[in-house]
């Protein structure tokens, strides 16, 4: 029989390093993908992420990557500037370079940021909703002289009209003399994700494909022109030109298991086994622990977006983090619905839309279509369990609520489908679940409603009577639960009420305790096995509150918004829900 050693299964033994890097003479360079493929590097539309380690062998000026063209300074590219250079003042400077034939430098770093033959990590990070690129060396957002950390770019810098060209790895394609002198190593470009909001860690293992990465690259030790990506039909080759060559000199990255050995999938022993190793990676084994996302807006945005995803460790508190944004503006009150990797936000208030779209809950990014409600949909909320999200009531673009729910396949992507029907159009209920039952709460028609219904959700078919709300309900109740237990808190008109149900069985709800303050919400709550955590979602605004599921008692404060507190409107969902159990 095998024999399976300790410090291999844990994850103990002496790192090694496995990573290599591609070193460039200063007359060589790669070029991946075609013309195209790179758009969203210079065009705006999309948030981004370029990352890589760099050793400079020269304190003259390196260019590291870009999209540019050889007939005009087009696209962007990633260069270290110089002493010598006329735009910098000392060595160690980072500019981008947009388009335009002044160059247009913008995104500046931080002076004496680099050493020569020193390996750095390095990552720009561009926001698509306001234009601007923050730079990060070995994890610290870089600044310039003038003391401005992020560079704005002007209408001339992105633009889908502008010439678009292969990734180029190792020099600026404008000039002939514009190459790298040095090493590259683990370059990953992400599409659609900005994973550095503020200071970080510098990654310490080697990195690997996630969510968007288009291209990761000079990591092989066998091979310069290897490419790897996890971008669905697309399949990247590399081409070199020159002599770029495999470097034994690296960062000293070792491979990242996270929590001992990592098992991709199924793991099958040529023995007999005396354990069964763990499935699938470890973002699908959700170490990331119990994550709640709220996605809404401002009522009335200063600037019209309303788009912003913002997430919380349910089992900690504290202030909401930065996730990313979703697909268009205006995307308050809609409805939430997540499995254990996956949280799926449909329908948009202003301006009404049937948007479905979908992010990865473990990582952080902006979301990606997921595909079309029925009709254009609002003030719908969300029920799910590890399989089927569905959306009950709401509005269309008329102002009266509907009866319709709806549903999808959280794990696919596609459009909406037929379930059933509510007892009565209702709009801006709460909702809770188990893995068996979704059970909507209070709403309105637009009488205030206390009444509660439930559906099963692996059928289709009409909803079936539950019970009533005693104090809690109406419009914008909030709802959340566990495996056992359904919380409902909230409601217009105002009330602290929090009130909870066994969902297994049915009955009128009981009284749970107070919440910190009178307020309303709508599906406004993230919660784990044991807690639930509430925001409330309409004006007057409030900060996060959290209960003990499992108990009863008055709620205790989380922590506040921070990336727009000034929001509402929101819907919430987490991958620990009731339903996932």
């Amino acid at each position: 029989m095998g024999i399976l050693r300790t410090d291999k299964i844990s994850g103990l033994e002496t790192p090694t390093p496995v990573t290599g890097s591609v070193a460039f003479d200063g007359n060589d360079h790669l070029s991946i993908g075609s013309a195209g493929d790179f758009n969203f590097l210079h065009n705006g539309a999309t948030d981004w992420t370029v990352e890589f380690w760099a050793k400079s062998g020269t304190a003259t000026r390196q260019f590291v990557w870009g999209t540019g063209a050889s007939s005009a300074q087009t696209g962007f590219y990633l260069q270290i500037m110089s002493a010598s250079d006329a735009q910098s003042d000392a060595t160690g400077v980072f500019a981008l370079v947009g388009r335009g034939a002044a160059g247009n430098y913008i995104g500046w770093g931080a002076d004496n940021c680099l050493t020569v033959n020193t390996w750095h990590h390095i990552a720009a990070v561009f926001k698509s909703s306001d234009k601007t690129l923050a730079l990060y060396v070995d994890g610290r957002e870089v600044d310039n002289d003038s003391g401005t950390v992020n560079g704005t770019f002007a209408a001339a810098n992105y633009s889908s009209s502008n010439s678009s060209y292969a990734f180029t790895v190792g020099k600026n394609i404008h000039g002939n003399s514009n190459f790298m002198n040095g090493e590259i190593s683990n370059l990953r470009v992400v599409a659609g994700r900005r994973l550095y909001t503020s200071d970080f860690t510098p990654p310490v293992h080697a990195l690997e494909t996630i969510n968007g990465t288009r291209i990761l690259c000079c990591n092989n030790p066998d091979s310069v022109t290897a490419v790897s990506n996890a971008d669905i039909g697309k399949g990247y080759t590399a081409t070199a030109s020159g002599d770029p060559t495999v470097s034994t000199d690296n960062p000293s990255l070792t491979r990242d298991f996270t929590s001992g050995t990592e098992f991709q999938d199924v793991t099958v022993f040529d023995t007999q086994g005396y354990f069964v190793p763990p499935s699938g990676t470890t973002e699908q084994r959700n170490l990331c622990g119990t994550r709640g996302l709220f996605a809404g807006s401002n009522p009335t945005p200063s600037d019209g977006s309303g788009n912003a995803i913002e997430f919380i460790t349910v089992s900690t508190t504290g202030n909401t983090q930065d996730f990313g944004d979703r697909i268009g503006k205006g995307r308050r009150e809609i409805a939430a619905m997540s499995d254990r990797t996956r949280a799926v936000f449909a329908g948009s208030y202003s301006p009404l839309a049937d948007t479905i779209d979908f992010v990865t809950i473990a990582s952080t990014g902006n979301a990606t279509d997921f595909g079309n409600c029925l009709t254009a949909l609002t003030e719908a909320t969300g029920i799910s369990n590890s399989t089927r999200g569905i959306m009950a009531g709401g509005r269309t673009p008329s102002t009266d609520p509907h009866d319709v729910i709806q549903y999808i396949t959280i794990k696919s992507l596609g459009n909406a489908v037929d379930f059933g029907n509510l007892s009565e159009v209702k709009r801006n209920c709460g909702s809770f679940q188990s893995s068996t039952r979704g059970v909507v709460a209070g709403g309105r028609t637009p009488t205030n409603l206390n009444v509660m219904e439930y559906i099963t959700i692996a059928t289709t078919g009409n909803v079936t009577d539950f019970g009533d709300l005693d104090t809690a309900g109406g419009q914008s109740t909030m709802g959340g639960s566990n495996s056992v237990r359904g919380i409902v808190a909230g409601g217009n008109p105002n009330t602290n009420a929090i009130e909870y149900v066994t969902i297994a069985s049915t009955g009128n709800s009981q009284d749970f305790g107070d919440n910190t303050a009178t307020e309303d919400g709508m599906n406004t709550m993230a919660t784990s096995p044991t807690r639930a955590c509430m925001y409330g979602a309409a004006a007057p605004l409030r900060d996060l509150s959290y209960v003990e599921i499992a108990s009863t008692g008055n709620a205790l404060d989380f922590g506040s918004f921070t990336i727009d507190p000034t929001s509402a409107y929101h819907s919430g969902c987490s991958n620990g829900h009731g339903g996932l159990s």
